[in-house]
Formats: C-alpha cells, structure tokens, sequence
C-alpha cells in the first residue's frame, strides 16, 4: 500500500510544455524522464499505480503567472480529481505575488473547487520561503485547517535564485505559524542536515522524499545519508513519498525504499501512514 504525494499525469492539464524556466530540469533528470516515459499513456499510468497498491495520489496546481506566465490551473487539478474520484487529492497553486487575490484564490479552490492543500514552489515566483508575501497565505492555510508543500531544495531554473528554497528560512515560518502543517520537498540538498534540523526543531513540518532517488540515501557521500539515519529514528513519522513522476519512474522509486534498510514498520510509515496521516485521509 502507497500514498504518492507528488504525481503528474499524463494528460493536457498537467502538460509542462511552455515551462522554458524548467529546461535545465530536463537535463538534469534526462535518464530518469526517459525512464518513466514508458508508461506514457494515462491508461498505463493508473495500471502502474495499480500494481503497486497506490490507495491515493497527490496532484498539484501551480499559477507562475507574474513570474513566468504559466500555470496549471485549480480548476483543471479539480475537475480532474472530480473525473477520477477519491483516489487522486488535489493541491491548489496561487501566485503570492498576487497579493490578495492569491488568498481570496486559495479560499475558493479549497471551499468551492474541493481542493485540499496548497502547492508553493517558491523559487518559481522568485520569492524566498519566508518572504513577507507568503505570510497571508500561510494564515489561511491555518484558518482553512489545509497542508502547504514547500519546495525546499537546490532548484535547476538559472534565472532564479537557488538559496529561495533554503531550508533555514523555514525556520522562521514555522516560529511565526507553528500550526501551519508543512511538507518540505525535495528534501533538503545541499542542506540537508539544516532541513532535518529545521523537522527536529519543529513537530509540523515534514520531509518530502521527492525528486531524488533513494538510493542516493545509502550512498557514502550523496549528501543525502543524513535522511536515513534520521528518517528511520527521531523522523521516522516525518519522511513523505513522492514519485515526482515523470521526473522519476513511479516503480523504479518504489523498489528503491524498499531496498533501503529500514525495519518494515517505518517502511510503511514512509509509503503511507506518514502521507495519510499529513494529509489527514
């Protein structure tokens, strides 16, 4: 049994095809691309999902309007999920440099579209986790009692800043809104230990086991060994799945955590119980 927490389906809605900003994504994650492209038809997607006793999966919308002038909207993630049934969980994306509009946004895609948490890439609006901006939108998360993923990583677009996504400036969030309900992904690199640091500090935030692959977790100097240790002790209830298919082929990833030494307990902690838990399913 699996909960996904980061999928994008093959289909017109989630299409990334005018993301110039994204190019150098798809270098970096060439070989893993080419990898999941063998199930290119939905058909094949859900069939993967299937075999792998996915129970739900995580979507995401993401509005870069002011920044890039590009977006999936919340209405095509919710009619998807309408279309598809409880499976598939909806995430909403608004642009914080829209001001109020972003939360007047967010409030109705929740209440009236049925979406149930907040997607915010924040490298992608140029904007640091703990920029001013965000805090209005953090309220609401709160007040709408939802999750917010925060992309929390190195990020491959040049024309924005990769120290957006440092870890440490969630640190300051989290003392500003202690109940806001985060999930930190990708999981930290190449501050993972800041990450981990910022989780022990702070019982609401969670890490995103997203985009990287984990087997990279016991490799001897991937930087990433870090998440192992602490993800099978003190954060064992705090470590997220995340295929991020297509940038990591769904089975591949899978067989990979299975493969990690972990007591099979918080195995499935990670696969499921963490995410049906974060996101209160």
């Amino acid at each position: 049994m699996i909960i996904d927490y980061g999928s994008r389906p093959p289909v017109p809605a989630f299409a990334q095809t005018a993301t110039t900003h994204l190019q150098r994504y798809r270098t970096v994650y060439q070989s893993s691309e080419k990898a999941a492209a063998r199930q290119d038809s939905f058909e094949e997607y859900l069939a993967a999902y299937d075999a792998l006793g996915a129970e739900h999966i995580v979507v995401k919308a993401r509005d870069l309007e002011t920044t890039f002038g590009w977006r999936i909207a919340n209405e095509d993630v919710a009619a998807f999920c309408r279309e598809q049934g409880p499976r598939f969980v909806g995430f909403a994306g608004v642009d914080p440099n829209k001001g109020m509009v972003a939360v007047r946004e967010l409030e109705h895609a929740v209440r009236e579209l049925g979406l149930r948490g907040l997607n915010l890439q924040c490298f992608e609006h140029k904007l640091a986790i703990n920029d001013k901006k965000m805090y209005p939108l953090y309220a609401k998360c709160i007040e709408l009692d939802i999750p917010v993923n925060l992309h929390c990583s190195i990020n491959f677009a040049t024309s924005t800043l990769m120290e957006f996504g440092r870890p440490a400036l969630l640190d300051e969030v989290m003392v500003h809104f202690p109940e806001l309900r985060v999930c930190a992904a990708p999981p930290g690199f190449p501050w993972v230990h800041e990450l981990i640091g910022v989780a022990w500090r702070h019982a609401n935030v969670h890490i995103g086991l997203v985009a990287v692959r984990p087997k990279y977790l016991s490799v001897a100097g991937s930087g990433y060994e870090p998440l192992l240790q602490y993800g099978r002790t003190i954060l064992q209830d705090r470590i997220i799945f995340g295929s991020a298919y297509p940038l990591m082929p769904l089975e591949r990833t899978v067989r990979e955590i299975e493969a990690l030494p972990l007591e099979e307990d918080v195995r499935q902690k990670w696969l499921y119980g963490n995410a049906k838990r974060f996101l209160r399913l």
